[in-house]
Parts: structure tokens; C-alpha cells; sequence
């Protein structure tokens, strides 16, 4: 399986999806392109490359201003087939949108606490498949389980993070619960903030 690092930390679109085409069509065998950039558009756009050649794609958050893109190619056209990248994935917008995602609990509607559960899961899956991210996902009360250590929802908040979007878990929740050094995924954040949020949110939804 070949493995293939194209360094595009620093570059602006279209450079990283330019950058990472070539090294697709340059593929002599089924492996992994690995593209290193610094901001959240790259991301985006990378993602959309890789989907639209039929590829898996995974997207990490290393740090600050440091992701990783994966693009794992399975299948080797034959010579000279490889498509170019699409013009429409070269400098796409940002996907992420007005909507602001504020989660209280761990469980989704009434009822059933089990169900519940999973019910939370799933839409915190499915919001990562939407065509218009959410800007910011708020957690706080209950909510701040799931951005912990010991989340059945980790994976897929890390996914959303990858993408650009802003995860954000109440400081004070932590503190009560005593899960302060357990956060896991994105940040903290006061009632302030959450406020600031909300109110300058286009569309807010409470799962």
C-alpha cells in the first residue's frame, strides 16, 4: 500500500486541492494520500476531492491550526483515466452555515432513556452528513457528558470538529459533574459565550 504526505500547510485554495489531485493521479498502486494544511476551508474542500473520486476520507484536527486529511484510494484506473479534480471542489465556500446546534442532555426527546441514548447519538452522526454544517455545537447541563472521555459520541464530534466545526462545552457543567480533565473534544466555554451564541445564531436547534 503506498503512502503518500503532501505538505500544504500554509497554502491557500486551490494549492492544497491542486496539490493533493496530483498525487492522486501520480498513484501507481491502492494507498493513502495524506494531506497536512492549517485551515478549515482546505478541509472542506479536500473532503469533496476525495468523495467525488469515489474515495474514503478521513478528516483530524491535530491541534491549533494543524489538520490531517486522509484520502485512502482502494481502486488504480487504468493509465491516463484518472479524472481531474473538479472545478466546483477547488474553492468551494465555507460549508458551515448560521446554525447553531445547543444540546442539554444526553438523551434525545422524552421517553425511553435507552432509546434516548441512542436517539443522541445518531443525530450527532447524522448532523456531520448534513450539505450545511452547523456553525457551533453548544453542550452544557447533561449535554457535557458527551464531549468526555467514555463518549460513545467522541468519533463523530472529532469528525465535525475536523470539518470546522465549533464544539463548545460549558466550564461550570464540567465542574459539577467533576469531568473538568476528562474533555475530550473541542473546548470550553461560560454562559456568556453560550449566550453570544445563541442570540447571534441565523437558526438554533435543541435536539
Amino acid at each position: 500500500m503506498a503512502e503518500v504526505i503532501v505538505d500544504a500547510m500554509g497554502e491557500q485554495c486551490p494549492i492544497p486541492v491542486v496539490k493533493a489531485a496530483r498525487a492522486l493521479r501520480e498513484l501507481a498502486e491502492p494507498g493513502t494520500v495524506e494531506v497536512l494544511v492549517d485551515n478549515e476551508a482546505a478541509v472542506q474542500n479536500l473532503t469533496r476531492l476525495g468523495t467525488s473520486q469515489g474515495c474514503a476520507v478521513q478528516a483530524e484536527k491535530r491541534g491549533e491550526g494543524a489538520y490531517s486529511v486522509r484520502i485512502l484510494v482502494k481502486d488504480i484506473p487504468a493509465a491516463g483515466a484518472a479524472p481531474e479534480a473538479p472545478q466546483e471542489a477547488v474553492c468551494a465556500p465555507d460549508a458551515r452555515g448560521g446554525l447553531v446546534v445547543a444540546v442539554s442532555g444526553g438523551h434525545m426527546g422524552q421517553g425511553d432513556g435507552e432509546l434516548g441514548a441512542v436517539l443522541m447519538k445518531g443525530f450527532l452522526f447524522a448532523l456531520g452528513q448534513l450539505p450545511e454544517l452547523p456553525r457551533t455545537v453548544l453542550f452544557y447541563n447533561g449535554g457535557a457528558r458527551l464531549t468526555v472521555e467514555g463518549s460513545d459520541s467522541l468519533e463523530d464530534l472529532r469528525t465535525l470538529e475536523a470539518q470546522g466545526v465549533e464544539i463548545l462545552t460549558c466550564g461550570t457543567c464540567l465542574s459539577f459533574y467533576g469531568l473538568t480533565e476528562k474533555l475530550a473534544v473541542g473546548g470550553v466555554t461560560n454562559m456568556y459565550s453560550i449566550v453570544e451564541k445563541l442570540a447571534g445564531a441565523s437558526r438554533v436547534i435543541r435536539p
